[in-house]
Formats: C-alpha cells, structure tokens, sequence
C-alpha cells in the first residue's frame, strides 16, 4: 500500500481508513497534505476491494483548516507553493478531491474528534456520514483572515443549516460545537469523545460490507433532487430502481428476505 507524507492509510477488510497524521498542526492542511488526499482518494476509489472510506484525524484535531505557516514558506519556497497561491492550490487539489468525494460510489464517513475548521470544516461536510465527538467543533474562520469561505462551504452550509444559520455562520466566525451542528442537521451523530472510534468504525464497516451500487445510486438521487420537480425525481426513482433489481446485491438481498437470513452483499 501507499505510504504519504502526512496521511495514514489502513485497511481493514473491505473498510480503508484515512487518518490525517499532522497532529502537531491539528492536522492543518499543508501543501504536502493538499497532494496527498487527492492522490489517496484517487487510488481507494479505484480499489474494487474498497467498499467504504471512514476519515479521521491523529490526536486532538479533524482538521484546524489550512496551515497559514506553511503558506508563508510556501511564498518562499516552490516545493511548498501549493497553498500560498490563493485560488490556485483549490483549483488543482482540493475543488477536485471533493467533488471526487461528493460523487463517489462508495459511502464516505468522516470521523470529527476535534477542530473542524476552514478547509477542515469543508471536508468534513463533504463526508455522506458525520459523525463526531461531543468535544468537537466547526468553524468557518475565514472572515477572521478577510478571505472567503472554501473546501465547499459556501454549497454545503446552505443546504445543510439553512440561509440564515449558514450566513451567519461564515460572516461571524463563530465556532459551533458538535451539539450545535447536529441541531442543526450539519451532521448525522454526536457519541462520547471515547466513543467516537467505535461508533463510526462501526457505521463504516456496515456500509463497507454494504450494497454498493445501491449507495451510489441513492447519493446520485438525493443530489439531483435539489433541482428536479416531483415528477422528474419519480421518473429518476423508477429507472435507477430498473437498474438496481438488476444488481447481484439486489438478487441476494431479496432472497435474504425470503429465506429469513441476513444478507451477504458483495458489492456488485
């Protein structure tokens, strides 16, 4: 397997398990990591063996957004250009990994056990499963720089929290804790900072051995449901439920039904 710089990456059966590994930083986004995760997703989605992605972050942070020092040497030094040049660095990396990410096949949980902010809140909400730790937070810090928001925000917040609660939120700076942003119906879970492994390694090991094409499908039609009327989205419902009875997974999973067993999905 891959080694990177400033990611960990594990398997455990069909599950892969992202792990930022810059804990010294509250695993701020550096230029190095900026590289990394668009090059780790890439080769977990190409995996047929991977059927889910559960992302975390080392030690007492998810991600504190992007590492402004290493944006400065970053000026200074062209290996460490990626971050320093505004739009630049989202345009070759990060806009590409998320939207990666976003249309993924294969489910994606995110694992929050600390600092969410900037970037880091981007790519959490990016997730299809939030979960987070009661100790954790989200923060769009960008006003506090005089930027704007990126990682997807300005897209996600909005749909998520709603107009009011996501202006807000980008325009004052303030940091919303795990309780909050599950009131928000920001993210699916908040579980006991000594629960938030198990929780989600739980969540994402059921998905992993989980009907595979069914999860995109189903990611596939909540996407276009925000710009279909009702009776393109039913169309939408009935050709893709067409494609799933076609599916292996679909044919087992009917005869687990009938036979009163537990199915066992492969994936196809």
């Amino acid at each position: 397997m891959t080694t990177y710089e400033t990611l960990l990456v594990e398997r455990d059966g069909p599950l892969a398990i992202v792990t930022l590994n810059r804990p010294d930083r509250l695993n701020a986004m550096s230029g190095a990591m900026m590289k990394d995760l668009p090059a780790a997703f890439d080769a977990l989605m190409a995996d047929a063996e991977v059927r889910a992605i559960l992302l975390t972050g080392a030690g007492r942070g998810f991600c504190s957004g992007a590492d402004l020092k290493d944006m400065d040497e970053g000026n200074k030094d062209p290996a460490k250009k990626a971050r320093g040049e505004g739009g630049d660095g989202l345009r070759g990396y990060i806009n590409p990994m998320l939207e990666r990410l976003a249309r993924a096949e294969k489910p994606v949980i995110a694992a929050v056990n600390g600092p969410a902010a900037g970037v880091g809140c981007g790519l959490a909400l990016v997730a299809d499963i939030v979960i987070a730790a009661r100790s954790a937070s989200f923060l769009q810090a960008f006003i506090r720089l005089g930027v704007v928001p990126d990682g997807g925000s300005s897209w996600t917040l909005p749909r998520l929290a709603g107009k009011a609660r996501a202006t807000a939120m980008m325009l004052l700076g303030e940091k919303i804790s795990a309780d909050q942003a599950a009131d928000w119906g920001l993210i699916y879970q908040v579980v006991d900072d000594n629960q938030l492994m198990p929780t989600a390694h739980a969540i994402a090991m059921k998905m992993a051995n989980g009907p595979t094409w069914a999860y995109g499908a189903i990611k596939r039609m909540i996407d276009a449901s925000t710009s279909n009327d009702f009776a393109t989205q039913l169309a939408l419902e009935a050709s893709t439920q067409d494609q799933a009875f076609r599916t292996e997974d679909s044919k087992e999973g009917v005869a687990a039904f009938v036979e009163k067993r537990t199915a066992q999905f492969k994936g196809r």
